[in-house]
Order: structure tokens, then sequence, then C-alpha cells
């Protein structure tokens, strides 16, 4: 009876995604121009990753990711769905993504259910329609999660951050926020299961495009910003910022939080252009490119962790971490088998310690909307190889001395990128993925897809 009554009560998460958020995007990771005072609370009460990765440059892979624990060439989606097809002349075929996440795979909400865990998916789902919806991957509740990617359309309007709209379990009257909704759903959810473990899976639509938000807001920045940066987008983040504050409150007032591991995070780097628009939506620099690009802007992600008790306060994680390990990670803080994944847990990490050494793989094999191209990715220790699959150029940069990857230094240091191509070319085989195929009709005079966001080869050195 004695143990029975001073056990410790089972660890509660919370994981709060963003979409398209950049990894300089809050004040806690350097942005000047945007106060995010709640997520800077996150910060300073547990621990900020300097070097925290999404396994894929764009939304459905790196969600399937977070949620299995294992590498996107592995659950088959590969690029956001549906995905960009191929142009006829270009030089490559390019696959397709798989149309959802195959129902064979464990999420985190059924590793969970082993350790009596109730789950909500809240917002963004982007994995699948009808028959591939959270309820069919182990959540109790779907709160506006759909196939789609981006906000619901309203009324007669196209995609809107605002009213009328309707998803799954939520419906937003005229002029109401998406954000602010799917923030009452969630911080409703922690309310309701005060008495038993959850997991919450708070997937958020901002800021990805359209750029939208109250017109008070964006005037505030807009007299502010001197035209230095998006006033539209800033109101975006506030807006974020508050709703992370609105879920830290709740747990406060139902004294759950010293008992909750709330963890934030976004699904690629931060949006430079999309398509072929001239103006920049965020900037990653000192980060190169962003979203769609295997570059560090398009895959380097802010990662706050808190849990009191076990995560120092104030603690500046450097070790590289990935998507794929939020899975191992909320299963041992559970204590539930987290099956066969890619990811490791981070636990080892939060209470002081190091992880192993490893490497960590990229395989994005299509051509982005942001003029990304397809390519793969590895990077062990401070170095990092991305090989260019439409034209198999290759460019070595060391992200310690260089994490602009602005210098290529395949010429310099030829026996590292041999031995990086040849662990990449390994794993690739043993994870089953698939490449682009010549183009027998390609045309030699392609001019390539003309998008504002293409990246130049960089020079070797």
């Amino acid at each position: 009876m004695l143990a029975a009554a001073t056990a410790r009560p089972a660890t509660n998460v919370v994981l709060i995604l963003a979409d398209d958020l950049g990894w300089k995007d809050l004040s806690c990771y350097g942005n000047p121009n945007v106060a995010t005072p709640n997520l800077d609370r996150l910060a300073r009460e547990g621990a900020r990753f300097t070097q925290a990765y999404a396994a894929c440059p764009v939304c459905s892979p790196t969600r399937a990711s977070i949620l299995t624990g294992r590498y996107p060439v592995r659950t088959g989606v590969t690029d956001w769905i549906p995905g960009r097809e191929s142009h006829g002349g270009g030089p490559v075929v390019t696959p397709r993504t798989a149309d959802h996440l195959k129902l064979e795979e464990q999420t985190i909400a059924e590793r969970l259910k082993a350790g009596s865990y109730r789950s909500a998916a809240v917002g963004k789902w982007h994995l699948g329609g009808e028959g591939f919806l959270p309820t069919d991957q182990g959540f109790a509740l779907n709160v506006g999660g759909t196939h789609r990617g981006s906000p619901p359309p309203s009324g007669k309007l196209g995609s809107s951050y605002f009213g009328p709209a309707e998803l799954p379990n939520l419906k937003l009257a005229a002029g109401e926020s998406l954000t602010e909704k799917l923030t009452e759903a969630a911080t409703g959810f922690i309310e309701q299961n005060k008495a038993n473990p959850f997991f919450l899976y708070l997937a958020h639509y901002t800021p990805h495009i359209p750029l939208q938000a109250r017109e008070s807001e964006i005037a505030r920045h807009r007299e502010a910003s001197g035209g230095r940066y998006n006033p539209t987008y800033a109101a975006m983040l506030e807006s974020l910022d508050a709703s992370v504050g609105s879920v830290l409150r709740t747990l406060d007032q139902t004294g759950l939080a010293k008992n909750t591991l709330v963890a934030f995070f976004s699904d690629n780097g931060g949006l430079r252009y999309e398509g072929k628009a001239q103006s920049a939506v965020t900037d990653n620099a000192p980060l190169r490119a962003g979203k769609g690009h295997l570059y560090e802007g398009g895959i380097r992600e802010p990662l706050l962790m808190r849990l009191p008790g076990t995560i120092r306060a104030g603690a500046v994680i450097d070790t590289p971490v990935c998507s794929v390990d939020f899975l191992p990670t909320f299963c041992d803080l559970a204590g539930t088998p987290a099956g066969t994944v890619d990811g490791v847990s981070l636990m080892p990490l939060l209470r002081g310690g190091k992880l192993a050494p490893r490497p960590l793989y990229w395989h994005y094999p299509h051509y982005s909307n942001q003029g990304g191209e397809p390519g793969s990715a590895i990077r062990e220790a401070d170095w990092k190889l991305i090989e260019f699959l439409a034209d198999g150029r290759m460019e070595l940069f060391n992200l310690k001395d260089d994490p602009g990857e602005q210098v290529n230094l395949i010429g310099r240091h030829p026996e590292v990128a041999q031995l990086l191509g040849a662990r990449l070319r390994v794993w690739r085989r043993e994870a089953g993925a698939v490449m682009p195929q010549k183009n027998p009709a390609a045309d030699p005079a392609w001019p390539g897809w003309n998008l504002t966001g293409a990246e130049k080869p960089t020079p070797a050195r």
C-alpha cells in the first residue's frame, strides 16, 4: 500500500508543433523583431536545443517521422502530400510520395496506449484523409485534422485562418481565429484529462501560408518594421506564442505542470520563397536557404523541452537530434516499448548526460515548391555531405566552422566526402530508398523550374 501511495504518477506529454517556423524566428533564438515571451519561458524553464533537425525539408514526411520514430524513406511519405510531379523535360523522373501514412505504422498514440494514455490530435494532420485520420492511428480525439496541409476554406474564400469554416469537431464562426480555436480545444482536452495520463499533439497550421492575421496586429508591426521584416508573419508568430502561453497556464492551473513534458518543434525550416514569389517570408540567416532545401535553413529547427525536476532549467543542448527521436523519448518516459525505430531516446540528454555518436540522414528525391532539388544528405559529427540526385554533384561542409554552408570543401577533403558518401549509399540501400530515375525524354535545354528560392551550386574548394 505504501508503494502504491508514493508511486509517482505517469508523466503527461504535450507536443506543440509549428508549421514552417524558422530556426531563428523566436526571440530566444535571436529574433530581435518579435516578442515570444511564452516560448522564451519554455527555454528559460527547460532546455533549448541548438542543432535539432526535421527529418525532411517539407511537412508531411517530418510529421510521419515524429509520429512513428522512423525516417520518411521507410514510411514512404517522402514529400508533402500529394507532392509535386516531375517536369517532362527535366533530367530525372522523380518518384511519387505515398498519399497517406500506412495504418501498419505504429504512432506515438498507439505506443502510449500500453501505458493507459489517452491521446488527442488537435490541428493539422496532412497524413491522409478518410480511413487514415488520427482516430485511425490511435488517437481518441481528432480536432481539426484532415488531409489538407493548409487552413480550411472560409466561405467562398480560399484557405483562411479566420471563419466561417468547419473542420472535424471544430466550427469557426465568422471572424474567429483558427489558431485560437485550436488552442481552446487543446486546453479543454488537458482540463478533461487531469485524472489520467495523456498525450496531446497540438499541431498548429500557423505560420504556414496564407499569411494572415488581424489587421490591428499587422498594423502594429508594419509601423515598427520599417520594411525589415514581414509584419503579417510577425503577427502570426505572436499568435503562436500566445497559444503556447494558454497551454502553459492551463498546466499551471490544473496542477499538472510539474508532471508534464512540454516539447515545442517545427516541421521544417522557415519559408523563404514560395514558388515564384518575389517577397521573402522569413530569414533563416546565418543558415542557408529554407523550406524545401536540404541546406540547414530547410531542416534545422527550434526545439524546446521542459520537464521540471528532470530537465535543468536554462539548459542549452548542442547535440544534434532529429524528429525521429520524439517517439522513443516519449516511450522511454512512459515506460512503454518503442518498437523498431530509427530514433533514440533523448532522456539521457535531458537528464544531463550524453548520447552515443551517430550519423543523421535525409532523403528527399523530389523537386520542392521552394526551388529545392532532389537530394540525400548525411551529417556525422561536424561534417555534412549533400548529394544532389539529378546531376550527381556533391557538397561537403564543416558545420562547426561554416554553419551557413558557404564553403564547399569537397576539393580539400575528398577522403571525408568519400567516407560519408559510402555510408549514405549503404543507408539508402538498407532503408529501401526510392530514387529518381534518368529521364529518357529529357530536354537538354530545360531551364529548370525557375522558382524564386532556387539555390545556385556552391563552388568547390
